[in-house]
């Protein structure tokens, strides 16, 4: 019989993804149902003999199916439509008025997918630096909205709490009207928010204490 043989690294990411399948999160975190396809993903993505155009576009195919799981979240309301046929067809219509929040600069990474699949989605953007933010442009309206909030990497969290108190706080914005869509995240990013923010829905496509943290570099360019 043949063994399999590992490097440390493989072996720390085993370990790693076993026991994350072990842990319980809040239902309010809806984490994407693994298959080949998203693994295989998730290995090109962290395979550092990816090209950085290979990179991006199994990237650009990640966050496409994510932000796809995510808007799966957002309201729908019941239509009747003629098809062209003539026959009438009871069918589900997307609740207009929903709003994108990338927090720079990562996030604009996951600008294109989610226009790909809401045409004209208007979009805000947040800065944050070492916790501190030094940026922000939203609509005026934005409290009225439900808010896609775009970050590919979640680790410690501290961006995304930053970020979330901008809107929760400066911008007077629902909890039950966020869904922070993110590609991976550690348990402690994921348990850090949903301790702050129990009512904030959360969409990510996988829970690894070893988050591929180059992401952002590999995806822009600057690494």
């Amino acid at each position: 019989m043949s063994s399999i043989e590992y490097d440390n690294n493989d072996l720390t990411e085993k370990v790693a993804t076993e026991e994350i399948e072990d842990e319980v999160y809040p239902k309010n975190v809806y984490i994407m149902r693994s298959n080949n396809q998203l693994r295989e993903l998730h290995t090109l993505l962290r395979d550092r003999t990816t090209c950085r155009s290979d990179f991006k576009f199994y990237a650009d195919r990640l966050i496409r199916l994510t932000v796809e799981a995510a808007l799966d979240q957002l309201p729908y309301i019941p239509c009747e439509i003629i098809t062209p046929t003539g026959h009438s067809f009871d069918g589900l219509r997307h609740q207009k008025g929903t709003l994108c929040v990338s927090l720079m600069r990562s996030g604009e990474a996951m600008e294109k997918g989610i226009r790909e699949c809401c045409r004209s989605i208007r979009i805000g953007k947040i800065l944050i630096n070492e916790g501190q933010v030094i940026y922000a442009k939203l609509p005026a309206d934005v409290q009225r909205r439900h808010i896609l909030v775009a970050y590919p990497v979640v680790t410690t969290g501290s961006t995304v709490l930053a970020g979330l108190e901008v809107l929760l706080k400066e911008y007077q914005c629902r909890e039950s009207n966020i869904i922070l869509v993110t590609l991976f995240s550690t348990p402690e990013g994921i348990k850090q928010t949903c301790e702050r923010y129990p009512n904030i829905k959360i969409v990510v496509s996988e829970i690894n204490k070893i988050p591929p943290n180059h992401f952002g570099q590999k995806y822009f360019g600057t690494d």
